[in-house]
């Protein structure tokens, strides 16, 4: 009998994220309490946190969940194994008397549905440092740190509380897991293993209709899914879509004030966020796929979700250059300048058919397979 998981994560289905992922598939085998977040910062006296307060509050304590991907619909039962909590606490307490009670307040909501559950010898996984203090209540006798990004770097994170956090968490964790390998020389022991990205390949790879709000005017499109945060390279993007009026851009995601300037060119289209099964609607349809990303130590630890999406959906590739890029160098345009961004594009545009070296690259990588190795790794603890 396999070991059940207590997990500290995000806000489950927010955005299907690597840890979500690895847990979908890995509730087949164990059963799954998930943690939404407790924070990687204090809240401010602004109306984005006041209503992220409110939604803490006013949220079910309990509930079952689904994972949104339509091409596992077809074996969903080991989904009713999974069941998500809305703690309240201290988000990312910083004086040792917060922490205690923080972690009180945590340990007080958890500690019954724990018992309730009968959990089988359970592991704590946590993607989230600020729950090194929680973790250690729970008496747990594994603690597995997945780290899926440089956290000193991240946007909108408590810097020094969160560095501090890791370093206690990674003395306690008897399992370090990195998404880059960046972050696994950064984060290197012996106790350390990196666990690149998957993806779906089957839901990327298998062909679909366009989307009906894709732009219909006969012109070659670039896009681009995701955040649409600071993180983009803006000036760039201006510059290209400035030059290629003969071109769409598309955006998919939650747009921020970052992006104002390139909405004033009729040839870009922000089409908000759309759920995850429907991005290959879009992706295999248009005739490029970006990730503009800028020079910094964020994007140099990082390992974007979409890039092995882009690959298996079969459509060229431009990017700026990160290091996770190396892997998939032969299937991917770099480009460091707009002169070259647009170059680039031009030369892409004449790609007509899928590109299908760069699908066979990625097509053993899936998540079912990242999670049979991770298994292996649990099971040894």
């Amino acid at each position: 009998m396999r070991r059940d998981l207590i997990v500290f994560g995000e806000d489950w289905g927010v955005l299907p994220s690597s840890t979500q992922h690895l847990i979908h598939h890995l509730a087949k085998d164990r059963r799954i309490l998930w943690v939404n977040s407790i924070g990687l910062r204090s809240p401010q006296l602004n109306l984005k946190d006041l209503k992220r307060i409110w939604t803490k509050i006013t949220a079910k304590t309990i509930k079952k969940t689904s994972f949104e991907n339509a091409s596992s619909t077809k074996n969903q039962d080991h989904l009713n194994k999974i069941q998500i909590i809305n703690p309240f606490t201290l988000p990312a307490p910083r004086s040792h008397f917060a922490r205690k009670v923080a972690s009180e307040m945590l340990s007080r909501q958890l500690k019954p549905i724990i018992k309730a559950a009968n959990f089988h010898d359970p592991i704590v996984w946590t993607s989230l440092p600020t729950a090194v203090d929680i973790a250690e209540k729970l008496n747990a006798s594994s603690i597995v740190y997945y780290c899926g990004d440089d956290f000193s770097s991240l946007a909108g994170v408590d810097h020094k509380t969160v560095a501090l956090r890791e370093k206690e968490l990674i003395q306690d964790a008897s399992l370090i897991l990195t998404a880059s390998e960046i972050l696994f020389q950064r984060l290197y022991t012996p106790r350390t293993k990196n666990l690149p990205h998957g993806v779906d390949y089957s839901l990327f790879s298998s062909p679909t209709q366009p989307a009906e709000d894709l732009p219909q005017n006969n012109r070659p499109t670039a896009g681009f899914y995701g955040s649409i945060s600071e993180w983009l390279d803006y000036d760039l993007l201006e510059k290209t879509i400035q030059r290629l009026p003969h071109w769409n851009f598309v955006f998919i995601g939650k747009r921020t004030k970052q992006a104002a300037p390139l909405m004033k060119y009729q040839n870009t289209y922000f089409l908000g966020s759309r759920p995850h099964q429907s991005l290959p609607m879009y992706v295999q349809h248009w005739n490029v796929s970006l990730l503009p990303f800028l020079h910094n130590a964020q994007i140099n630890s990082c390992n974007p979700l979409k890039l092995l999406e882009y690959l298996a959906a079969g459509k060229p590739i431009v990017s700026t250059p990160f290091p996770a890029l190396e892997t998939y160098k032969d299937f991917v345009s770099i480009a460091n300048t707009p002169e070259e961004f647009i170059c680039a594009l031009e030369k892409a545009r004449k790609h007509t058919s899928k590109e299908t070296k760069q699908q066979k690259a990625v097509e053993e990588h899936t998540w079912q397979a990242r999670a049979k190795t991770l298994n292996q790794w649990l099971d040894a603890l």
